[in-house]
């Protein structure tokens, strides 16, 4: 649906002319006019990290009152996926219908891009799926669970492009350790993006760096497992820094809790988050099409109220949700305009495009079936 935007405001407060024409952002169309009244207008989100199908009602997870390292938790939580009773209901349901809880979770947090770190599944691929998941050129899970050899040979298998793998996740020597190991495969190169990399040291954050490489901090879950999380000020300042939420079982709710959490931690200001997880991390990421609001690029965008500032939103604060120039998610007034669905959301009278809400368990989502106050 081609979309004309009206009464619509820049992150700066002037006055934005905005269209959706073909899923690419123009400044003006010939679609319906969409009044924002007066609301603020962003790129999508980018999430730099999460395992999708680990989400939906999990609960974060936890035996211990920390860990020293990830592979503390791995032996933890793994003799546990075949017995606990949460965990086995999960897994109990298909892959795909999980898949879409964890793309579900990031659309209504403004979420419009997600980095997926697990194997490929073709409901990604899907045109229905909630959010766009781009593959990186190669991953591997870690050098814990993989072992040395398959993750070199996924390194190579990238061919130098974007490439994903869990490292120095943890506090201890053995976790430092960690990007040693991976320099010595050959793993640490232009494209190399370390998760967590809570381990590493000053100087191998520079040798990362000075390799071309970059970390994802997931400030949330390294609190969780292991009660601290890295410093970001250095790997920031050189724009080798993206954000990542985790899936639940480790991770907060959603990248709009983690990006609370992160100007709580680091005092940044408003614009520089906003930036930070919209045109810094398509950069880091690779993703030229997307992460700034100009005529050609995808058309992905969230709008928030006038004067909310993005680290202070939850997902019921926003009044639109656009990926790849669908509309997927807004508030009730704008809902039926948009052939979205009623729904609520955290007590608040939303709307959903309709094939996102069957079968869907997303705690504080619900079809309203009453009318509640918008």
């Amino acid at each position: 649906m081609n979309l004309q935007f009206v009464n619509a405001r820049g992150r700066d407060g002037q006055a934005l002319d905005l269209a959706v024409v073909d899923g690419r952002l123009a400044g003006h169309g010939d679609g319906p006019r969409v009044d924002l009244g007066g609301a603020r207008v962003l790129p999508g989100l980018i999430n730099a990290h999460d395992h999708l199908h680990l989400n939906g009602a999990l609960p974060r997870l936890g035996y211990r009152d920390h860990y020293r390292n990830a592979s503390e938790w791995i032996a933890d939580i793994s003799p546990r996926l075949g017995t606990d009773p949460l965990l086995l209901a999960h897994r109990a349901q298909p892959r795909a219908q999980r898949l879409r809880a964890g793309g579900l979770k990031n659309l209504l947090s403004g979420v419009t891009t997600v980095l997926h770190h697990d194997p490929r599944d073709a409901v990604l691929d899907d045109p229905a799926f909630p959010v766009d998941a781009p593959a990186p050129a190669g991953w591997s899970h870690s050098l814990a669970l993989d072992g040395e050899e398959a993750v070199r040979e996924s390194r190579q298998a990238a061919a130098g492009g974007l490439w994903v793998v869990h490292a120095a996740e943890g506090v201890d020597a053995a976790a430092g350790l960690e990007f040693e190991r991976l320099d010595a495969l050959g793993c640490i190169e232009p494209g190399s993006l370390l998760v967590h990399g809570l381990g590493l040291s000053a100087a191998q954050q520079r040798r990362l760096v000075d390799a071309g490489g970059a970390v994802v901090w997931c400030p949330g879950s390294n609190l969780h497992l292991f009660g601290r999380t890295l410093d970001p000020a250095w790997l920031a300042a050189q724009g080798r820094l993206v954000l990542g939420s985790d899936s639940r079982i480790s991770g907060g709710r959603d990248l709009l809790e983690e990006l609370a959490l992160v100007r709580a931690l680091t005092g940044w200001s408003d614009e520089r988050l906003e930036t930070w997880v919209t045109a810094d991390a398509a950069a880091v990421l690779g993703l030229p099409d997307r992460g700034r609001l100009a005529p050609g690029l995808r058309a992905d965008l969230i709008a928030l109220p006038p004067g909310l500032p993005l680290a202070g939103a939850t997902r019921a604060d926003l009044r639109l949700v656009v990926v790849g120039g669908r509309a997927l998610y807004a508030d009730a007034d704008l809902g039926e305009a948009l052939g979205l669905v009623p729904v609520v959301v955290d007590g608040r009278a939303k709307a959903l495009a309709p094939h996102l809400l069957a079968g869907a368990a997303e705690p504080g989502l619900a079809a309203r079936r009453e009318e509640v106050p918008a």
